[in-house]
C-alpha cells in the first residue's frame, strides 16, 4: 500500500482540488475504509459556502477494510463495508482511503453493491432521527396500531424518501408526500390502499396546504400530527405550521433563521430541528424532554448502531432498497460537476455517487 493517497477538497466557491495527502492511521474503534465508491450530499456544497472552509466533506462510502484500530471486532481486513464518516474527522469520504468509527462501519453481503450503499448513511440516519428521536414515532419492531398521519415534505429527496420507507415499516399511515419532478419515484414509495396520498409543491404553497388538508380530510382526519420538513425552505414550515394538529410536532432539517418567511411565526411553534449529528451524540441534548423528566439517556450511536445494521439485513432479505443513483464520470475528478447540478436543483430523486477507481 502507497503511504500516500488522492484525495479531494472542497472550496466555498464549489471548485475542487485533487492532492495526494498521506494516508490516515485507524484509532481506537476506528476503521480505515479503502473506498470503492463516494455518495454526494447537498451539504457537501452548503458546508464549505456557509462555513467559508475548505475540506474533504465527504461523508456516504462503500469500500473495503484496510485496517482496523483498537477495540474493532465486528470487522476485519478485506471487509465489503457501508461507513458514515465523522463530520469532524477530516479523513472524508471523497478518497481513496477514510476513517469511520466502529459503529458506522457495517459488512455487507457481496449481493449488495458499493453504489447502493454509498447513497444510505447520511439521508437515512436523518431520516431515522426525525421520526424516531424528534417526533416519537413508533419504531418499525414495535410498529404502530392506529392511523398516524404525518406529512413528508420533499418526499422525492433522499431523505424523504428513506423517511417514507421507515413509516411504512413503523405502519405509519397515511403518509401525504409533498413532491415535484419526483412525483413519479414518489408514487412508486407510497401505498395508496393505506390513504397515502401525493401534493404536488409546483401549484404554489396555498395549494399545497389546501391539498394536504384534503388529503387527510379523505382518510377522516383534520390535522398531522407529525410533519417531517425535509425541505425547510421556499415556505415549506409555514405550509407544515398551517396543517399540524393542536398536539403535533413538526420537525425540519434547516435552522429557521434560514427561512426569511418563518420570520414573522410566533417563537412558542411547535417546530424542532433535527441533525444527523445526533447519531453520533453519546447522551440526548440538555433540553430535550427526556433530561426534564429524569430518563435515562439514550444515545445516537446506539440508535445508528441498530438502524444501520438492520437496514442492511433488509437489503440482504429483499424489504429495504438504496436510493436511486447516477455514476459521474471521472471519479472524484466527477464530484465537483455532481455537487454543481444539486446546487442549481438539476437532479431529482437520485444521487450522485462516484467512484473512485475511475478517478484519472
Amino acid at each position: 500500500m502507497s503511504a500516500t493517497m488522492k484525495s479531494l477538497t472542497i472550496h466555498p466557491n464549489g471548485s475542487t482540488t485533487l492532492s495526494e495527502i498521506p494516508i490516515p492511521k485507524p484509532g481506537p474503534h476506528e476503521v480505515l475504509i479503502k473506498v470503492a465508491v463516494a455518495g454526494s450530499n447537498p451539504k457537501d456544497w452548503k458546508l464549505p459556502e456557509w462555513m467559508n472552509q475548505s475540506g474533504n466533506f465527504g461523508d456516504d462510502l462503500g469500500g473495503v477494510v484496510e485496517e482496523v484500530g483498537e477495540g474493532v471486532y465486528e470487522v476485519q481486513k478485506g471487509d465489503r463495508v457501508m461507513a458514515y464518516r465523522w463530520y469532524l474527522n477530516p479523513a472524508g469520504a471523497y478518497a481513496e482511503y477514510a476513517i469511520a468509527f466502529d459503529f458506522m462501519t457495517v459488512k455487507i453481503p457481496e449481493k449488495v453493491s458499493f453504489e447502493e450503499v454509498a447513497t444510505i448513511p447520511l439521508a437515512y440516519l436523518t431520516s431515522v432521527v426525525a421520526l424516531y428521536k424528534t417526533l416519537r414515532l413508533p419504531v418499525p419492531w414495535v410498529p404502530a396500531t392506529k392511523p398516524t398521519p404525518l406529512v413528508i415534505y420533499g418526499a422525492a429527496t433522499a431523505v424523504g424518501a428513506f423517511a417514507i420507507k421507515l413509516a411504512k415499516l413503523s405502519n405509519i399511515h397515511p403518509i401525504i408526500g409533498v413532491v415535484g419532478r419526483g412525483k413519479e419515484f414518489a408514487e412508486s414509495l407510497i401505498d395508496r390502499s393505506k390513504g397515502d396520498e401525493l401534493v404536488d409543491y409546483r401549484n404554489g404553497n396555498e395549494a399545497v396546504v389546501s391539498g394536504i388538508l384534503e388529503a387527510l380530510k379523505k382518510n377522516g382526519l383534520e390535522k398531522a400530527d407529525y410533519v417531517f420538513d425535509t425541505v425547510s425552505e421556499h415556505g415549506s414550515v409555514v405550509d407544515s405550521l398551517a396543517v399540524l394538529s393542536d398536539k403535533g410536532r413538526v420537525t425540519g432539517v434547516l435552522p429557521l433563521n434560514m427561512e426569511p418567511k418563518a420570520k414573522d411565526l410566533p417563537k412558542d411553534i411547535p417546530w424542532r430541528m433535527t441533525s444527523v449529528a445526533f447519531a453520533f451524540a453519546t447522551e440526548w441534548e440538555d433540553d430535550s424532554e427526556e433530561k426534564k423528566l429524569g430518563i435515562a439517556s439514550t444515545s445516537g450511536r446506539e440508535m445508528s448502531y441498530v438502524f444501520l445494521r438492520w437496514a442492511i439485513r433488509g437489503m440482504n432479505e429483499g424489504w429495504f432498497t438504496a436510493h436511486p443513483y447516477e455514476v459521474v464520470k471521472g471519479g472524484l475528478r466527477g464530484v465537483e460537476g455532481g455537487l454543481k447540478r444539486l446546487k442549481e436543483g438539476k437532479s431529482s430523486a437520485v444521487k450522485f455517487v462516484a467512484r473512485i477507481a475511475e478517478t484519472e
